[in-house]
């Protein structure tokens, strides 16, 4: 084997498995007796497990103040959570919930030591001035298997409308210490968030597995976590008190902790460059933008790559994965490439994923949406793609 130098950042402690979130009281007693438990409005405040969650608290004479993220969390959030809680005393930090409260609460824990203003340091369009911590610990508690955002060092905020943007704020010192993933968490969520949930997690290992900077060791990773969607993918989606449907929820939930570790080693690819615009520029949900590109988006980078890059790794292992999804082990490179298309499309209409025409966008829109495109994401995609191969993404899922 013929390996290629290659660089690993820092991982999280991983603690995972069904029933896991009766550690949390431990953990967080390790870092401190005052903590901040950052969460969402609504489903876990109003479930048992927050209840007895307060009560460990209590019984090991661990204070809590609380601060609850709704929706997609802007600077102007994290900088009032900042505000209220500098000084205060904390200790250590928990986020629990989606994508959106680990975010927030990945940034407040950055701020809280200094009291700065996250729009110091949020990238592109801060202040530039350089972040160089500390971050108080943090403890990373998904309650969704999408993001994989307990498992990377960058906190994406936004601004919606025609000014809009979503940036990152992003350092080493930000990543949890403890990544605790317990799938029993994921259990009553609704079909369309653990469908678009988990097209977000499929759509990150995918496009990890293809990047540009992808290695052996997130190769193993990502191969792995694709397997895991395979295997549980729709039976997490379809849900229920079954065997087989915690068997799923625990893969999904696998599965997006891996592509949040993969993603942060080597970037992704073209589907998430066109999210962050259709998501600040318009109300397009993260996951959905994913759930309903991704097909398209792979089936132009395999043409753009047999076109002007043969030689390209990413093309054999868009055909691995085709016949991983497909279940038909003995397809030719170019028949699994066309299978893998075929089943990312047809996934797409089983889940009845909206078009973008759906949230009011129109050709016209088109250019804005390209303009908007060439970020981070973007760069690490297999092959540099053309505005007008970008265009057409989005022109085939209006």
């Amino acid at each position: 084997m013929n390996l290629s130098a290659f660089s690993i950042t820092a991982l999280p402690r991983l603690v995972f498995g069904a029933g896991r979130l009766a550690e949390l009281p431990q953990l967080i007693s390790e870092f401190g007796q005052h903590v901040l438990l950052v969460t969402g409005g609504r489903s876990f405040r109003q479930s048992v497990r927050w209840t007895a969650l307060v009560q460990a608290l209590e019984q090991r004479a661990i204070t809590h103040d609380s601060f609850v993220v709704a929706g997609e969390p802007s600077p102007e959030m994290v900088d009032a959570a900042v505000r209220q809680f500098h000084g205060a005393g904390i200790a250590v930090l928990i986020g629990i919930g989606g994508g959106s409260v680990l975010d927030a609460a990945k940034a407040i824990a950055g701020l809280l030591p200094s009291g700065n203003s996250v729009l110091d340091h949020l990238e592109d369009v801060g202040r530039g001035i350089p972040y160089t911590g500390p971050s108080l610990p943090f403890i990373a508690v998904p309650t969704t298997a999408g993001t994989g955002s307990e498992a990377t060092k960058n906190a994406v905020l936004s601004r919606r409308g025609p000014d809009g943007f979503k940036k990152s704020f992003r350092h080493d010192t930000l990543m949890a210490r403890v990544a605790l993933v317990d799938p029993e968490l994921l259990a009553g969520c609704p079909r369309h968030l653990m469908a678009a949930q988990g097209m977000d997690a499929f759509t990150q290992l995918l496009e990890s597995y293809v990047s540009l900077r992808a290695n052996p060791y997130t190769d193993a990773l990502a191969w792995s976590g694709l397997e895991a969607v395979a295997g549980g993918f729709w039976a997490a989606v379809e849900g229920g008190d079954a065997e087989e449907a915690a068997a799923g929820r625990a893969a999904m939930a696998y599965a997006a902790l891996l592509s949040g570790i993969t993603l942060a080693q080597v970037g992704l690819g073209s589907v998430h460059g066109l999210a962050q615009p259709l998501g600040s520029l318009f109300p397009v949900p993260h996951g959905v933008a994913c759930g309903t590109m991704v097909a398209d988006a792979t089936a132009i980078n395999v043409q753009a790559l047999g076109e002007r890059a043969p030689q390209s790794p990413a093309l054999a292992k868009y055909a691995r994965v085709g016949r991983l999804l497909s279940g038909e082990a003995g397809l030719s490179d170019v028949a699994a490439r066309q299978a893998l298309v075929v089943t990312l499309k047809s996934w797409c209409a089983r889940l009845e994923l909206p078009r973008l025409g759906h949230f009011g966008i129109t050709a016209d829109d088109i250019p804005a949406i390209v303009a908007a495109s060439r970020n981070n994401s973007m760069k690490s995609n297999p092959i540099v793609l053309t505005d007008e191969e970008i265009a057409a993404i989005v022109r085939q899922r209006l």
